[in-house]
């Protein structure tokens, strides 16, 4: 099985000990439970995680 690149994203976000609030902490949990593209406004959100994390990922095709 190949992991999709926002599953491992957001499991790099969760393990970058960065500090998150609980919603976020929530909301990358359900992008490595959840399957489903991101509405344009939660890949922005993601994005922000992401950087704020250290983690690169390429969100143009929104999950």
């Amino acid at each position: 099985m190949v992991d999709h690149p926002l599953r491992i994203a957001a499991l790099a976000i969760l393990n970058s000990g960065v500090r998150l609030t609980r919603r976020a902490g929530s909301f990358a949990g359900e992008c490595v439970a959840d399957p489903r593209p991101l509405t344009e406004k939660q890949a922005h959100w993601f994005s922000q995680l992401a950087e704020q994390a250290g983690v690169e990922w390429e969100g143009s095709e929104h999950g």
